[in-house]
């Protein structure tokens, strides 16, 4: 069976080109569509389903692609918040959705993937929790054949669009805020996962602040995990004046662990996750609408699917200081 790969290899051009000549993308050079289309004649290739649907500006179903975490159970929450904002929104749309977990493609090829998304009628693809290590997922994206929109994760072409929130700028804010209102003149600062976009981002925002206030700051990896994060408050924490950390669930982990040491040190966490109103003491956070995100997300998606090019989208975020009559219901 041809494949798009093939048509590309024969014409000497790329994946991406072969599906903007074949949805009928402006900005095409006459040479190449010339390339590309004599390319599918001497390789009697047949366009797929989706290819056709897209370029008759039909609107098919959507996967929305969500990865889980296997460290603990406490994120699922974020992915359900995800999920109630992004299918509550569908419905509103009137867009078929159905859920894809990165679990069952993470294997495959990007040809398999292909094959498999239109084996479910999949014309769009909302993509959530992606990070630089997830290939096939960046080879899919370089197709163009689908439109897709991710979540935190900048990756922007004709037919991609990504939605998140200011990430530096607001673990700026937030530790600014826990630094000045303590008097701080160090921080021990817990990243997230390496290669990880939203880590990235937010090591540039606390790097801004240790150096537009001129403190010394120590990084260190903490995975996202509580039990990391415990553990490096334990052999850091002593040395410096302030915990700050890139996801509540490591901010949990390091209050947890500077009790047990029996030491005050302000932390802070980010994301604004309910299990931060029951850690015992009040932290600062950086509060996103995870399910308004996911809405804004398959806001995006309808307008992809109806022509519209790939954009970048920055929402809103709050500083909280979240306590227990916060989140009881």
């Amino acid at each position: 069976m041809v494949s798009i790969k093939d048509v590309a290899k024969h014409a000497g051009v790329a994946i991406s080109t072969v599906s903007k000549v074949l949805n009928n993308y402006p900005n095409v050079s006459e040479k190449t569509k010339q390339k590309v289309n004599r390319a599918v004649e001497e390789l009697n290739f047949v366009p797929n389903s989706v290819a056709a649907a897209l370029s008759s500006k039909q609107s098919g179903r959507v996967a929305l692609l969500i990865k889980l975490s296997d460290a603990s159970q406490a994120v699922d929450e974020i992915n359900m918040q995800y999920l109630a904002g992004a299918i509550n929104q569908a419905v509103e749309l009137n867009l078929d959705v159905i859920t894809v977990f990165y679990s069952m493609i993470k294997n495959k090829s990007v040809e398999e993937v292909i094959r498999y998304l239109q084996s479910q009628s999949i014309t769009g693809l909302i993509i959530f929790g992606m990070s630089k290590d997830d290939k096939v997922l960046h080879d899919l994206i370089a197709t163009e054949m689908f439109k897709i929109v991710t979540v935190d994760a900048p990756l922007v072409n004709e037919s991609t669009s990504c939605v998140w929130i200011n990430q530096a700028k607001s673990q700026y804010e937030v530790a600014k805020k826990t630094v000045k209102e303590n008097g701080c003149k160090s921080i021990l600062y817990l990243a997230g996962k390496k290669n990880g976009y939203v880590t990235e981002e937010r090591l540039k925002g606390i790097r801004k602040l240790a150096e537009d206030m001129k403190l010394p700051l120590l990084v260190r990896n903490g995975e996202f995990s509580e039990l990391e994060a415990r553990k490096l408050t334990f052999k850091y924490a002593k040395n410096k004046d302030a915990v700050v950390c890139a996801s509540d669930l490591m901010a949990i982990g390091a209050m947890k662990a500077l009790t047990e040491m029996d030491i005050f040190r302000p932390v802070c966490g980010f994301d604004g996750i309910t299990l931060m109103g029951y850690a015992g003491k009040q932290m600062n956070t950086v509060r996103q609408n995870f399910s308004g995100i996911a809405a804004q997300a398959v806001n995006e998606m309808k307008r992809l699917l109806e022509g519209g090019q790939g954009k970048e989208i920055i929402l809103n975020y709050e500083l909280v200081r979240m306590k227990y009559m916060d989140i009881i219901c």
